[in-house]
């Protein structure tokens, strides 16, 4: 073989094996899920008390779908030419809720009755490009921190330019990723709406359909008043809510199944935790939106008895025309609000939005920030000792609430059943995560959010939005895989301004990646801490017998999933194919 023959298949060689990863390098991965098991454990042991783990399949699919955009570097130039050149919010200042320009004074009061005296400055800029100079004439992206007032932000210029609307309809939507998320939105709305006669909705799936629709549309004239004109009665409006906060789900199971559900009066469209929500398919909910809202003229029109035209009396004209230079958009037309504390650069999700000549508001240069006021440490630890470092650090935070991040499902509830086992901590903690029900979810948080729990042990469903009055910490239990990971996680504490500190439990070999990672979101000030190691050896007696206690509780647990993956169908017929 020549030299440049052998130089060429080494090549290729190389090219195919970054698509592969060695099946030993997925086990020690898939084991740091289960990082607290015992060095010393035999092989035997620690496959049966891994079983009950994610199965290996779905290790490779979930690496297959790594977001490229974490692989890019944070300083490159955007592709489109309007993320070149953004607003920069830190620009602006705060402003006093009494001082903010054609702030209407009903929903001033309000806001200060919810104890806002100032605007924060994502507010601010929000404001002008909606409300104020800008007036909507181009839809609006938002990307900030967590925790800079983000919801608040586009809530108020929504609610400003629908306080004067004549008939009640649908003419805001806020679609959100989570139950819990969209909730927390329509609370703001809430705070501020009915200051100016607005009505607002959601539809989350918390309760039944049926209550849901009581609630949406209005019972029909006709029912009442059966000599009405049907024409009429088809014609009229029979949404009875302003602005609607939903999840994808349950709004595509109102656009196709609720009678009278209609999207052709919406002017505002909110898209919160775009990148997630692009990311994500959830039914092609995107595409649905924009369709049922486009301009369909033949809609709009009635013949009357002598055949003249007549235009619904309650139709949100959407007319075709110049609009600040920019020809063949319709006007008023579907104004759109976009954020998210890692707005997306790629150009082929951000096309599914159709934005009309969009402005990037966006916090200071970099791309990812953390909040100012968050402060970041590191510790260091063998994979055995991680739960007995976690211990000593929730005891020297002395009760106060704090959020611990885990890197699967499985984890999180290990973790806690571990935890379970010792006597007298001197904190008390709940798991959240997606293996209890949707109550149970509900109460555990309202507890935490109460004070009566100190520490929440779950994954990222908690990393995204959610927001907890007096959050002072959060603890990586696991490292973060990607930035992105790491700016929701640490964004749940030190968020409105108020100081907060996350901590990061690394192995060794960790320690390089995470600082590379931190410097993509502008946080190079990452300060080691360690923990006093008489705490840790006072605790191993308790930690081996609660071990054995968390052995003998998983060992129920695995015999149901042997016996379960015998009766798998795909079983018999891999077993057919090998004896062909």
């Amino acid at each position: 073989m020549s030299g440049r023959t052998a130089h060429h298949a080494a090549h290729c060689l190389a090219r195919h094996h970054q698509h592969f990863v060695p099946v030993r390098a997925l086990t020690r991965r898939h084991a740091a899920a289960f990082s607290f098991l015992p060095t010393a454990a035999s092989p035997r042991r620690r496959r049966r008390l891994l079983l009950p783990g994610c199965p290996l399949p779905r290790v490779m699919v979930a690496m297959n779908t790594k977001d490229p955009a974490d692989e890019v570097p944070t300083n490159r130039v955007p592709h489109l030419p309007w993320m070149r050149h953004p607003v920069d919010i830190d620009s602006f200042s705060g402003y006093p809720v009494t001082t903010l320009p054609r702030l209407d004074p009903r929903l001033a009061a309000a806001v200060q009755r919810i104890g806002i005296e100032s605007f924060f400055p994502v507010q601010v800029a929000t404001w002008l490009e909606t409300v104020g100079p800008g007036a909507f004439q181009r839809d609006i992206c938002i990307n900030s921190p967590t925790g800079s007032g983000k919801t608040l932000a586009y809530a108020l210029p929504i609610v400003q330019m629908l306080s004067t609307r004549k008939v009640r309809c649908l003419r805001a939507l806020v679609v959100l990723p989570t139950r819990d998320l969209a909730l927390q939105v329509k609370e703001v709305f809430d705070a501020i709406a009915p200051a100016v006669g607005l009505t607002v909705a959601s539809a989350v799936g918390q309760s039944s359909i049926a209550d849901e629709i009581s609630v949406l549309i209005r019972k029909s004239k006709q029912g009442l008043y059966p000599t009405l004109d049907e024409e009429f009665v088809e014609m009229e409006p029979q949404t009875q809510v302003d602005i609607l906060v939903a999840t994808p789900g349950r709004l595509m199971d109102h656009i196709n199944m609720t009678k009278g559900f209609s999207l052709e009066h919406l002017q505002y469209l909110v898209v919160d935790e775009t990148d997630r929500m692009l990311r994500e398919a959830y039914q092609s909910w995107l595409p649905t939106v924009i369709q049922f809202t486009r301009s369909t003229n033949q809609d709009h029109l009635r013949l009357d008895t002598a055949g003249k035209t007549l235009l619904h009396p309650f139709t949100t004209i959407r007319r075709s025309g110049v609009e600040r230079g920019f020809k063949g958009k319709c006007f008023p037309r579907l104004a759109k609000i976009v954020c998210s504390a890692t707005l997306t650069q790629d150009p082929s999700k951000l096309s599914q939005l159709e934005l009309h000549h969009p402005l990037l508001l966006n916090s200071g240069k970099k791309r990812y920030r953390i909040p100012t006021k968050l402060e970041s440490y590191k510790l260091v630890c063998t994979s055995n000792l991680k739960p007995l470092c976690l211990i000593v650090l929730l005891q020297e935070l002395r009760g106060e609430k704090c959020l611990v991040f885990t890197s699967s499902v499985e984890s999180s509830n290990r973790l806690s059943t571990l935890l379970g086992f010792f006597e007298d901590l001197p904190f008390k903690f709940s798991e959240f995560s997606r293996l209890q029900r949707e109550s149970a979810r509900r109460k555990t948080l309202a507890a935490f959010k109460e004070g009566e729990i100190d520490v929440l042990i779950g994954t990222d469903i908690m990393a995204r939005g959610i927001h907890i009055d007096g959050l002072k910490y959060v603890i990586n239990y696991d490292m973060p895989p990607y930035v992105k990971t790491y700016i929701h996680r640490a964004g749940r504490t030190a968020r409105a301004g108020e100081s907060g500190s996350c901590f990061t439990f690394l192995r060794k070999h960790e320690v390089k990646t995470f600082d590379k990672m931190l410097k993509k979101a502008d946080d190079s000030s990452c300060s080691l801490r360690s923990l006093p190691e008489e705490s840790i050896e006072s605790l191993r007696p308790t930690f081996s017998i609660a071990l054995k206690k968390l052995e003998e509780s998983l060992q129920p647990e695995a015999s149901k999933k042997s016996n379960s993956g015998d009766k798998v169908p795909g079983g018999s017929k891999r077993k057919r194919t090998k004896q062909m």
